[in-house]
């Protein structure tokens, strides 16, 4: 995969202060403002003392967004991007698992974390000794894990998978014959895909052996995590924005339940969602997942009118902020440490995945 430029920001403060408010003006107050372009000018210029590259997931503050990255896009994208470049320093403004997936696909680098409070409520929804008792509970069923996941539930993964590939991922397992596949941990996008691909569905609880038995087909086994956030969009809070703006075009994350996708007008990650906005042309979008990526698409595209009606930001994702990122930079603090044997383990359902295209 050839990686496409990575963004320039300005060298100066005066640039960089005008830039920022151009972007971001709607959004953030001047005073404010003056003191991010301080912030953001010395991380830039840390960046080329250290040799350092920065990474920021889509869900990341408008500030840092829109300032400091030299990339930006999902967790995995930007990990597959962290491993074809040289740089000394990886920083992953993001979340635990996902600095642990760049350093998976990086062991030799140095990768920050920016803040030690950044996990993620759905990664930790699972264990490894939850992965276990799934495969004895379902013997012979090939496990595929969200990349929401931290390392050790990787390494006992067959495949992983993103929002954007799950169908695909599940799609080449029924293919090689499998009947049966584990699919964690989220509940929701395990829901979706067996509908999308017209699979049966069961929970892995106590006792579901029956009902999986009884299942025709091929059945697609879920996890009971869900995502803190996503969970908490509604059938009834589209209903609303409809009544109100009748012409809007409502997309939602994959992590949001059935019924909320039913809903909706288009489901995809956060990358599918924001090439939609790019190249639909509507009168107006409504993005059911993290606000700080609406927020982020609309200073991006200020010909867009993107509604302004959520309040939901991941406090996981809101843990990491412009001046985190310039004291990890400066202390190079909150590496991600993992063990050899666990890279290794965690690598191969990773390259499987990245093997499918």
């Amino acid at each position: 995969m050839a990686i496409p430029a990575p963004l320039v920001w300005p060298e100066t403060l005066e640039d960089t202060r005008a830039q920022m408010q151009a972007r971001l003006g709607r959004l953030v107050e001047p005073a404010t403002l003056d003191v991010y372009a301080e912030i953001a000018l010395r991380i830039n210029q840390l960046k080329r003392e250290k040799n350092a590259i920065i990474l920021g997931h889509n869900y990341m503050e408008p500030a840092l967004y829109h300032s400091v990255p030299d990339y930006v896009g999902d967790s995995l994208g930007l990990a597959r991007i962290a491993a074809q470049t040289t740089t000394d320093i990886v920083v992953f403004c993001g979340v635990g698992f996902m600095a642990e997936t760049a350093k998976i696909l990086n062991p030799s680098r140095k990768v920050l974390l920016p803040s030690a409070k950044a996990g993620c409520s759905l990664a930790a929804g699972i264990t490894a000794d939850d992965v276990r008792a799934l495969k004895a509970r379902h013997p012979g069923a090939p496990v595929v894990t969200y990349v929401n996941t931290y390392a050790d539930v990787k390494a006992l993964s067959d495949y992983c998978c993103t929002s954007g590939n799950a169908g695909a991922v599940v799609k080449h397992l029924l293919a090689e014959g499998h009947q049966r596949v584990i699919f964690a941990p989220d509940e929701y996008l395990a829901r979706n895909t067996a509908a999308e691909l017209g699979l049966g569905f069961v929970l892995s609880t106590p006792g579901c052996e029956e009902i999986e038995r009884a299942l025709p087909g091929p059945v697609l086994i879920g996890w009971t995590a869900r995502c803190e956030v996503h969970e908490k969009f509604t059938v009834e809070d589209i209903a609303r924005v409809r009544r109100d703006f009748p012409d809007v075009t409502v997309l939602a994350h994959p992590e949001c339940s059935p019924e909320v996708i039913t809903a909706a007008d288009f489901s995809g990650s956060t990358s599918q969602m924001i090439d939609f906005v790019r190249r639909q042309e509507r009168p107006r979008y409504l993005l059911l997942t993290e606000c700080a990526m609406g927020d982020n698409i609309a200073a991006e595209n200020p010909g867009r009118e993107l509604l302004r009606l959520c309040s939901l930001r991941c406090p996981h994702m809101a843990e990491i902020t412009l001046l985190d990122t310039l004291t990890s930079l400066e202390l190079e603090r909150y590496e991600c440490i993992l063990a050899p044997d666990l890279i290794e383990a965690a690598r191969l359902p990773i390259e499987r995945m990245i093997s499918l295209g």
